[in-house]
């Protein structure tokens, strides 16, 4: 999440591990995730930051101020600071069946502070791309940014039967079950200590096991 302008974010008071759900199969396309970022992010600079958050928050987000919530039922008539955070997504991942997607980037508040942020999009039945869970912490020094955006796809490529389970992955149903279908090809977790401190990560199916592609660490809340 992008840092609100009442106090620091923090995250999940319980350990989450989602693969996709695939209702239904879209193609993998990291430029409409790019295209929801910034539309977010336009929305927020001109209807307000949470008028913003709720438009594009699917029914079961989750927010983290600090602990777990329905992102509906917290931005529910929540108005509007007076100036919203901006930001800017660097790089994207989709999942091998299009349904889930990560993306990362910079944000910066109106106060000049600076930060990173991490969002799980998920598109709805109408195949409309919406958010499901977003973190985010400020940083010292802002991140570099990229030249160009990036977009990457998770691989739909399965091992042979018999291959075992892959060593970043959920284990095997059993020694010859393929691995892993299809809408586990992109997987997110997020993980917070009794202090405050916590773990995102997103993992990326290469074809024969997970690639870490995001991994947020965040100390101890002050």
């Amino acid at each position: 999440m992008r840092p609100t302008l009442l106090a620091p974010l923090l995250v999940l008071g319980a350990a989450v591990l989602v693969a996709a759900k695939p209702p239904m199969r879209f193609q993998p396309d990291p430029s409409s995730v790019i295209a929801a970022e910034i539309a977010f992010s336009r929305l927020a600079q001109e209807k307000g930051q949470w008028t913003a958050f709720r438009a594009t928050a699917d029914d079961d987000a989750m927010m983290f101020v600090p602990q777990q919530v329905s992102a509906k039922a917290w931005l529910k008539g929540r108005a509007d600071p007076p100036a919203s955070v901006k930001w800017s997504p660097s790089v994207v991942y989709v999942s091998c069946n299009g349904n889930l997607a990560a993306s990362t980037g910079n944000w910066t508040r109106p106060d000049g502070a600076v930060g990173y942020f991490t969002t799980i999009w998920r598109r709805d039945k109408k195949g409309v791309w919406k958010w499901i869970a977003d973190h985010g912490d400020t940083l010292a020094k802002a991140r570099e940014v990229p030249e160009f955006l990036s977009g990457k796809v998770a691989t739909c490529k399965r091992p042979a039967r018999g291959e075992g389970p892959p060593q970043g992955g959920p284990p095997a149903a059993g020694k010859d079950a393929p691995l892993p279908p299809p809408d586990e090809s992109l997987l997110w977790s997020a993980q917070v200590a009794p202090d405050g401190g916590r773990r995102v990560t997103v993992r990326m199916w290469n074809g024969s096991d997970y690639d870490i592609v995001i991994d947020d660490r965040v100390g101890a809340a002050s």
